[in-house]
């Protein structure tokens, strides 16, 4: 039986696994210089006078002959390290016999090179069962940690284990657990390719001490293993049946590096099924490829299921160690008694539970009543609250403890789950005896009624009861997941959002994706079923930074998700946003490829071939999701389809990401076309013309800086006086301007205010680095921290215009935005335009409003981007993929005369419609004389169009032909309808693509056309001439 990441492992009638005959897989290399050595250890052992002389010879003896310890061992280490062992275990003898137990005998030996060459560990052990004390019980995770997680082809280790034959006394029946790790040796320079197909030959990527120890055999198989992990994203496995024996021999190929800990935890699984492993294997390969190879055993007088059927449970529950090897609800099945299925359950439900248990509750929602909101001290005690609510009800701990003290209810809510979305496989039959699927048929399923009343009676304590209702809440709500296929990296679940209280959540969300992998967690969410917005890293600096973002990632995700719905007003698309919380330390790259991996899993049907089993889908319905690039994914975009379309989307793969590399890819990339800054500028230059303004006399600062995408093309765009940019490497001012030919040749290279030439200040100029420290600046004053200079020093400027082009989110909020007014009250700024997503709290644009400052909010200033990438979207759609191919990818480096003018369009599209919302909301606020904030105008209109959008998408006029062509003429760039043609477009476009497009173009153009004041009359004449 053979498990692949994104192909079936071919027909039904195929053998469950494979026959081979008894023979070992490795060589065992005989010492000759064996007896030499003996002698010569016999003599050391003596030397060293611990052991009595008359003693020796046997005890020694005993140790080479008896215990039955591997030649490897006595080939590696000197006479000495051997004696000194030898002396350890008599010691360990003397010190069992003095507590009249010998059971009590424990061996402890190790050696590891000073020089990073491997080590040797040998410990007493118990077949079948995993230590929980003594040396055995970390012994395997140190080997994980020192040898096996950080493996790279440059720097790794393979590992050698078996168990000895003998005993370690007469008396006593534990065995010596032997591991022998040793640095690889690949060849260097690498041998020349061998194969005309162009796959890997096995020899040429191994190390010379593998080669010389494996059977042709082992060679075949773990070549057959190594060509298919070299094609999947995550891992395979095969199980050998051993002629005329009950072994099975697990093998499992994996790409270098994707997964931690997963030696140590495949021990703990097959200990659970009452196995033990006579030798394991770990080989790594010079091409990135790591294979383990266990030879696995059942347990004499086992009650367990017959390894027969349990080897399946372990092969398919090996996927879910690979999602999370670490997974405390498993290393505690000792005490809970739970699978790997039930533990992974738990632990799935306890990551819902820390995001979705700390909700506010009536009392808070009875105090927002009470108090104004737009009242900045109300505001302040609001957030105060709400802040402490989320971090002191319910921690993560707190939620553990609960999981851990009711286990039996743990389990029967993952029978619970699992009687919905078990797959209805044919290998089922063969499940059958194992102890995860007898549960769900000897475990008396409840209803969910039945379920929550056991609950709530056998669960006094509130808290507890509340943590234990969330897994019910989770249960009911799970749409489709992978938990059950075998072959992923990650698990992903689809749920229906409706259990999000509307109190907190007050726009209902359409969808919602929640992640989980061992070193990440991760969300999606839309607003549309037609939605599309950038996928986000959220990255920690700190441990304590690390769980604030871990608590805040669904509310950080919701209000970027709900911004992007603001700002996809006049685009098809609605509102939609992703993010990645990394672990500390884990690399994000990583974390982001098993994020959309994991992810696409629920996007292909489950009845296609890409897929090994199908998933139950409750949603029924196909899915199409639009990612684009955001902070920290922005060159990941072409991975993310060159996977989808590895993993079987043919027709969907060109849509899937935005953001794609231009030559490669075929797409637009916002930076090198200035599509963002485009409808940024469209404000600052509307509020020149409107106010009659010289823009070489505006004075402005600017956050991000000449190494970003909005910094570098908002430097290259204008030609006013900057006097200040912050970004990531620290802060440069001038109250001269800041030279702009120095600006411009950092902006041309992408280069932070880190290298700008100081030369070029004036004598009130300076530059400080986050890294510095005690720096003097002209002034007098002294910055002690460069970094915490850097961090605040948008408070400390005044200019006549604010651009923040970067920057993190509520940078400036209620608590601090009085830092951007003198002490009369008077603001820095004059007029605002927020280029940086969320820079500012709406209580701070509030405050700022009020105090007469011109404004205008992301969601309207920055959406040239979403444009861009929408009308990407649109070219993927239309394109077939020879079409595309021949028309959006460059070819020797250079675009198509079709990709250029298609640019062209786009950047038409977006000064329309940017230039077109900024007359509408300048338009409104001087009908409402000013008594309306321009921000909140904005969000209304932002709502409105939404509003009218949702009616338009279900009403009759899209039927209307004559319409619905006239408005599909005007909404597709010319570039496009030239090409492929209006009619061949409409037969192309999904039927919910083309609803969304002509409802966003006719609601966004009727609003901008008549204002938002505009009557249903004014709509009937609108509509009227549609069709023209």
């Amino acid at each position: 039986m053979t498990l692949l990441n994104g192909h079936d492992s071919g027909a039904s009638t195929e053998k469950p696994f494979h026959r081979v005959r008894n023979l070992p897989g490795y060589t065992t290399p005989i010492f000759n210089g064996k007896d030499e050595q003996r002698a010569k250890v016999k003599v050391d052992v003596t030397a060293k006078g611990f052991i009595p002389r008359e003693l020796v010879e046997n005890e020694v003896d005993w140790f080479y002959s008896q215990l039955g310890i591997d030649d490897t061992y006595f080939q590696n280490e000197s006479p000495s390290v051997i004696s000194d062992h030898i002396i350890a275990l008599f010691g360990a003898k003397i010190l069992a016999f003095t507590k009249h137990d010998f059971s009590k005998l424990v061996i402890d030996l190790e050696k590891i090179d000073e020089n990073g060459n491997g080590a040797t560990f040998i410990h007493t052990s118990l077949p079948g069962l995993t230590s929980t004390e003594g040396p055995g019980a970390n012994c395997e995770t140190r080997i994980d940690s020192l040898y096996l997680d950080k493996s790279t082809p440059s720097e790794c280790y393979r590992l050698e284990t078996y168990r000895s034959v003998g005993s370690i006394s007469a008396t006593a029946a534990k065995q010596l657990r032997c591991y022998f790790i040793t640095k690889c040796n690949f060849p260097s320079p690498p041998p020349p390719p061998t194969r005309a197909d162009g796959r890997t030959d096995i020899r040429t990527v191994s190390d010379t001490a593998f080669l010389e120890r494996a059977s042709q055999h082992t060679l075949r198989v773990y070549q057959k293993i190594m060509w298919q992990a070299e094609s999947r994203y995550g891992p395979v496995m095969e199980v050998y049946e051993v002629e005329g024996t009950r072994e099975r021999r697990l093998v499992i190929g994996y790409k270098m590096g994707s997964t931690s800990r997963f030696f140590s935890a495949l021990s703990h699984l097959y200990h659970f099924y009452q196995l033990y492993s006579a030798r394991k294997y770990v080989e790594q390969f010079s091409n990135g490829i790591t294979i383990i190879s266990l030879y696995l055993n059942p347990m004499p007088n086992s009650i367990g299921a017959p390894i027969e059927h349990s080897i399946f449970q372990v092969m398919k529950e090996a996927s879910l160690l690979y999602c999370l090897p670490d997974n405390p609800f498993f290393r505690d099945s000792v005490n809970s008694g739970h699978a790997v299925q039930e533990a992974t359950y738990a632990y799935c439900g306890w990551v819902f539970a820390q995001h979705f248990c700390n909700r506010l509750g009536p009392a808070y929602h009875h105090l927002r009543n009470i108090l104004d909101e737009s009242n900045p001290s109300h505001a302040e005690v609001l957030n105060d609250i709400k802040r402490r609510f989320r971090e002191e009800t319910f921690t993560r701990d707190s939620i553990a403890q609960v999981i851990h003290a009711h286990s039996e209810i743990i389990r029967l809510l993952y029978v619970n789950f699992a009687m919905v979305h078990y797959p209805t496989a044919d290998q089922a039959s063969q499940l059958r005896p194992t102890l995860s699927y007898q549960r769900l048929h000897t475990t008396q399923p409840l209803s969910d009624s039945e379920l929550h009343d056991k609950i709530r009676r056998a669960v006094p304590n509130k808290q507890d009861l509340q943590v234990l209702e969330s897994f019910l809440i989770f249960n009911k709500h799970v749409l489709k997941t992978n938990f059950y296929q075998p072959t992923k990296v990650a698990l992903s679940f689809r749920l229906a959002p409706n259990f999000l209280p509307q109190g907190e959540y007050p726009t209902p969300l359409f969808g919602m994706f929640l992640v989980i992998g061992n070193e990440f967690r991760g969300f999606h969410i839309r607003f549309r079923d037609v939605a599309r917005g950038g996928i986000r890293i959220v990255m920690s600096r700190n441990e304590d930074d690390y769980m604030i973002n871990k608590r805040m990632l669904f509310d950080e995700n919701y209000g970027l998700a709900a911004t992007q719905s603001l700002k996809n007003k006049d685009i098809p698309e609605g509102g939609a946003k992703g993010t990645i919380l990394p672990s500390l330390g884990a690399p994000p790259r990583r974390c982001f490829e098993k994020y959309i991996d994991a992810i696409i899993d629920l996007l292909i049907p489950s009845h296609s071939s890409a897929i090994q089993e199908r998933h139950v889908d409750l949603y029924g319905e196909e899915e199409l999701l639009f990612f684009g690039p955001d902070e920290g994914t922005a060159d990941m975009m072409d991975w993310a389809a060159l996977h989808a379309r590895d993993r079987g989307a043919e027709t969907w793969w060109k849509t899937f990401t935005t953001g794609k590399s231009a030559e490669l890819l075929g797409g637009v990339p916002h930076d090198t076309y200035a599509m963002t800054s485009l409808s940024i500028r469209q404000y600052v230059l509307g509020i020149y013309k409107q106010l009659a303004l010289r823009e070489t006399d505006i004075t402005k600062v600017q956050t991000g800086g000449p190494d970003g995408d909005l910094g570098s093309n908002e430097i290259l765009l204008s030609s006013d006086k900057t006097i200040a940019i912050i970004d990531g490497s620290g802060v440069l001012a001038d109250p001269a301007g800041i030279d702009r030919k120095e600006l411009i040749r950092l902006a041309k290279l992408r280069l932070p205010v880190s290298h700008f030439d100081k030369t070029k200040l004036s004598k009130n100029g300076y530059l400080v680095k986050i890294e510095e420290q005690d720096v003097k600046l002209p002034s007098g004053e002294v910055v002690l921290d460069g970094n915490d200079f850097r961090n605040g020093a948008h408070f400390r400027f005044k200019a006549d215009l604010f651009v923040p082009c970067g920057g993190r989110p509520e940078a400036v909020n209620i608590s601090n935005v009085a830092a951007l007014t003198d002490t009369e009250g008077k603001p820095h700024f004059k007029y605002i335009v927020e280029g940086a997503n969320l820079f500012f709290t709406q209580q701070a644009r509030s405050h700022l409003e009020k105090r007469r400052v011109i404004m205008f909010k992301d969601s309207s200033a920055n959406k040239g981007g979403v444009t861009s990438s929408s009308l990407e979207v649109l070219a993927g759609l239309a394109l077939t993929t020879q079409e595309y191919i021949d028309l959006m990818i460059f070819k020797d480096g250079k675009p198509s005369d079709f990709y250029r003018n298609y640019v062209k369009d786009i950047q038409a599209k977006i000064v329309e419609n940017a230039a077109a919302e900024f007359h509408c909301i300048w338009q409104e606020h001087a009908r409402l004389q000013g008594a309306k904030p321009r921000t909140q105008i904005s969000d209304e209109l932002s709502i409105m169009l939404n509003e009218l959008h949702t009616k338009l998408e279900h009403s009759d006029l899209f039927k209307d032909i004559p319409s619905r062509k006239g408005v599909m003429r005007r909404a597709i760039p010319t570039t496009l309808v030239e090409q492929v043609s209006l009619d061949v477009l409409l037969e192309r476009l999904p039927e919910p693509y083309q609803r969304a497009l002509f409802s966003s173009w006719v609601s966004s153009h009727f609003i901008y056309r008549y204002g938002i004041n505009s009557s249903t009359i004014d709509f009937f004449h609108f509509a009227r001439d549609l069709s023209r």
